[in-house]
């Protein structure tokens, strides 16, 4: 992926998200959301190991990320029809970058294949804000969260398969660290208010509208 004009700074945790092409939708099917979901998960660990594609699916199971150092943390995600959202913290130089990169290059392929298309899926670099404080931290997870519902795809962000709000809620299984977050809480219900709160007019978050994707 192309340069970026600021460098992303090691152990600062940053708003990343990025669109389709053309505002195309990237994924289609349930299976397509699930592919990325494990994507993201095997290349946020840095360290030599297969393309995510040469793994079949036992071998993906084997996978052993104890083996291997993690380029980024990640605390929230929501994969929404035409666009994502990540909450990252970068552990290693230039490790978000590579994360993404890596990510998103590996998903294209596969949706390139399957949908026989080319060319590019995503639009440009990736979108980046750096989050300075707790309340930007905690303010920015819950829009991430609420994406769905503001957006009209479920009445309520428990509904959505396709995000991280099961793991802060109700400690589903997943692949981000809440520990953090959750930690700015007293209760796993403290946070689900805080974030149901929002929700009727969670378009106008003054503190976070500006790293809303334009016409989103």
């Amino acid at each position: 992926m192309p340069g970026r004009i600021l460098p992303l700074v090691n152990d600062e945790v940053y708003h990343i998200f990025n669109r389709g092409s053309d505002k195309r939708n990237i994924f289609l099917q349930s299976r397509d959301y699930r592919r990325f979901v494990n994507t993201f998960y095997y290349y946020q660990f840095d360290g030599p190991k297969p393309k995510f594609s040469a793994l079949n699916k036992k071998g993906f199971l084997n996978f052993n990320p104890a083996q291997n150092s993690k380029l980024v943390e990640v605390f929230s995600y929501c994969l929404m029809p035409n666009h994502f959202h990540f909450l990252l913290k970068q552990l290693k130089t230039n490790g978000i970058s590579m994360f993404m990169s890596q990510a998103s290059n590996s998903y294209t392929k596969y949706f390139n294949t399957k949908f026989k298309r080319v060319g590019s899926l995503l639009q440009g670099t990736f979108k980046s804000v750096r989050v300075e404080n707790d309340e930007q931290l905690i303010h920015v997870s819950r829009y991430i969260h609420i994406n769905p519902v503001v957006s009209g795809l479920v009445s309520k962000p428990q509904s959505y398969p396709w995000s991280s709000y099961g793991e802060y809620a109700d400690g589903a299984n997943g692949y981000c660290s809440t520990d953090l977050i959750l930690g700015l809480f007293s209760s796993r219900k403290e946070y689900r208010n805080f974030t149901k709160a929002q929700i009727d007019y969670g378009k106008s978050l003054e503190l976070i509208k500006h790293q809303i994707i334009d016409d989103e």
